[in-house]
């Protein structure tokens, strides 16, 4: 019997499962931490025994909600780490590097698991790991200290708050009792199975606690404890569907002194921040802000509409309107600031699992290599983290394989054996800045134009700039790699990471030097659903530019406009500045005034004008994104309503900040690009 085997159906056992996998993230992720925490205590006859009682608790709570949802492989090998931190925390056996090394794939190795069933993908093998954490637990000390486990007396452990409903019952004169349950196959086709007794259970007293256990040769149980008035004879009609019991006076003063043992464990402030914490389906937050952006529509139909009526009403009678508008707009901001707050995670999400994939691909890659996590605080929302992730993990596999040389290597250049590798985000107004960068070896332009001309990319070699060299390695097909290994694939990866970034409406940009390093830096929205935005005008069409990707809007004299190469550039900044004429790009019709507005996006090198007819003013647009492949146009990231009731286009700038060459307009292309 399997409770895996439930109606997938069952809309109770599909939110049970959304439950499973949220707090599984919430113990993976300590797991990791407090496993990496653990490598100066090895070989050392002391080690901290906080670490001990958090990732001992941590590995217990996954074995049981692991056998509640009947994913056994999870559970298995949960239990086996268990047992083996029983050990350490009795002082039976000293951490060795092979031990954590056993511990770390055992988590590696619980992630797949737990992912393979998120995602309904083939069962990972599991054996060689067991068999690793076995012959880790059949060394050691002789005594063999965790066969009361899988014994038939084992004592279960308690949470503090189970073992005072426990004492708490006693105090009122109920009886505790255990009842253990081993299901079978005869017994599944009665429709005996663990949710059809703990209900039977509950009818006739409280349930404290309930459990999986697994007994020996990988067999599994489940215990409960119930505390009921009820005489013991009313027990007769379970005992013939698979059930025993005892009494569990005799082991509460063990289970006492157990939960004693873990004091400043159920103090630390991860257990405190848990009690405050409630966890709400992302998709809710959606259906929240879907609602605050039609609010946002709504409001912003009034303020047009009050605009309209400020000539014909008298100011005594127009200004009270106008004064519950705007209190209306603050409120409404806070609204969204607020449900955006609720969305938004730490970037340590994402910090705290690069730190196991830089561990082992120093390792691997026989690199010494220091990690450095600046800003692990920076809060995102909890969309972008997840598309982030797989882009993010692709620039440090790079930064390891590609640019951080081997500590023989770093010698020889006079550097420090240590190479160092630095993941700082922040937040700038409306965005987020994510930086992955290391002083390696940094990217030799010539070497990369000549895989380029091998693989017919370019005709010519040439000196490329870092904007040039960034669009050929982001090209797909593109690699400077003979071999495939964990760390580099076959020129896909930057390609991904690229059009990732940009279709969520942020910007890739790169800075690299020969012997000192490479840089990337991504610039990311805070949020995808409502943004600030400016309002501009191109041949009578109006185009919504989401702020937060503009770094400034310029005045250019239509004289100051140069032409070179085919594309058009202006002086800016002690610099030069390609400019992109938005009714060029989109074939509209272009006027000729003396003076126009651009608006610049991109930094440095990749910064470009994209010059319109007017900027007609702010506004607080709902995004929506145009998702159909068939209508999705280079340039145009959505749509939004105005208040007037008429839909306007939203620009994507970063499909702008291409290299000088992708920037050039040809005339064959305007009817495709054609809105």
């Amino acid at each position: 019997m399997s409770i895996a085997k439930t109606d997938p159906k069952n809309d109770f056992f599909v939110k049970f499962l959304d439950d499973y996998f949220a707090e599984c993230d919430e113990h993976l992720t300590l797991i990791r931490k407090h496993l990496l925490a653990l490598e100066p205590f090895i070989n050392q006859p002391q080690i901290d025994r906080s670490l001990i009682d958090e990732l001992f608790r941590s590995f217990h709570s996954l074995k049981g909600i692991s056998g509640m949802v009947g994913l056994t492989e999870a559970e298995q090998i949960a239990h086996q780490t268990e047992s083996y931190l029983r050990r350490l925390r009795e002082d039976q056996v000293i951490l060795t590097s092979e031990a954590l090394e056993t511990l770390i794939a055992g988590t590696h190795m619980l992630e797949e698991v737990i992912a393979g069933h998120r995602d309904q993908t083939p069962k990972t093998e599991i054996a060689p790991v067991l068999a690793r954490l076995e012959k880790l637990l059949a060394g050691g000390s002789t005594r063999d200290s965790v066969s009361d486990v899988s014994g038939k007396h084992a004592v279960t452990e308690l949470s503090i708050a189970e073992n005072e409903r426990v004492a708490r019952a006693l105090q009122l004169g109920s009886k505790v009792w255990r009842f253990e349950f081993v299901p079978s196959a005869s017994l599944s086709e009665r429709g005996v199975n663990v949710n059809n007794l703990r209900s039977r259970l509950q009818e006739i007293g409280e349930l404290i606690h309930a459990a999986p256990r697994v007994l020996e040769q990988g067999a599994i149980a489940f215990e409960f404890l119930l505390a009921t008035n009820v005489d013991e004879v009313s027990f007769a009609s379970l005992l013939g569907d698979g059930l025993t019991y005892t009494a569990f006076e005799s082991a509460l003063p063990i289970l006492s002194s157990v939960v004693d043992e873990l004091p400043r464990a159920s103090q630390s402030p991860t257990s405190r921040s848990f009690s405050n914490v409630v966890r709400v389906d992302l998709g809710r937050l959606d259906d929240l802000m879907r609602m605050i952006g039609e609010l946002t529509i709504s409001r912003s139909r009034l303020d047009d509409h009050l605009t309209h009526l400020e000539s014909g009403m008298a100011a005594l009678e127009w200004r009270p309107l106008q004064e519950i508008n705007q209190v209306m707009e603050r409120e409404l901001r806070a609204l969204r600031e607020g449900v955006m707050r609720v969305r938004m995670v730490p970037f340590s999400e994402i910090f705290e699992r690069m730190r196991f994939v830089v561990r082992d691909l120093a390792r691997e890659n026989k690199k010494k290599i220091d990690l450095e996590l600046i800003g692990e605080e920076t809060e995102i929302d909890k969309f972008l983290v997840e598309r982030m992730m797989d882009p993010i993990l692709h620039l440090v596999r790079n930064a390891i394989s590609h640019g951080l040389e081997t500590p023989g290597e770093r010698e020889a250049q006079g550097k420090s054996p240590v190479g160092t590798l630095t993941l700082r985000a922040s937040t700038v107004a409306e965005t987020v800045m994510l930086e992955i960068a290391d002083n390696g070896r940094g990217i030799d332009g010539g070497h990369i134009a000549r895989h380029a001309k091998a693989m017919g990319f370019v005709d010519q070699p040439s000196s490329f700039s870092t904007s040039t060299i960034l669009d050929l390695i982001c090209t797909a097909g593109f690699s400077t790699r003979e071999e495939t290994d964990r760390a580099a694939g076959r020129g896909v990866g930057m390609a991904v990471v690229r059009n990732t970034v940009l279709s969520l409406g942020g910007s890739l940009n790169m800075d690299t030097e020969v012997g000192r390093g490479t840089s990337f830096s991504i610039q990311l929205p805070l949020t995808l659903a409502v943004a600030d935005a400016l309002i501009v005008s191109v041949d009578g069409q109006r185009f919504a530019v989401p702020q937060s990707t503009i770094s400034e809007v310029i005045e250019v004299e239509s004289s100051a406009v140069k032409a070179f190469e085919k594309n058009e550039i202006i002086q800016h900044r002690e610099g030069v500045l390609p400019l992109i004429r938005l009714a060029k790009l989109f074939g509209l019709k272009e006027n000729a005034p003396a003076y126009f507005h651009a608006f610049v996006v991109g930094r440095e090198s990749n910064a470009v004008g994209i010059a319109v007819d007017r900027i007609l003013g702010q506004r607080e647009i709902v995004v929506r994104a145009i998702n159909d492949p068939l209508i999705q146009v280079p340039g145009i990231a959505g749509a939004t309503e105005l208040g007037d009731g008429h839909i306007i286009l939203i620009l994507n700038p970063g499909d702008f900040t291409r290299s000088a060459t992708e920037l050039r307009v040809r005339p064959e292309s305007n009817t495709d690009a054609q809105l």
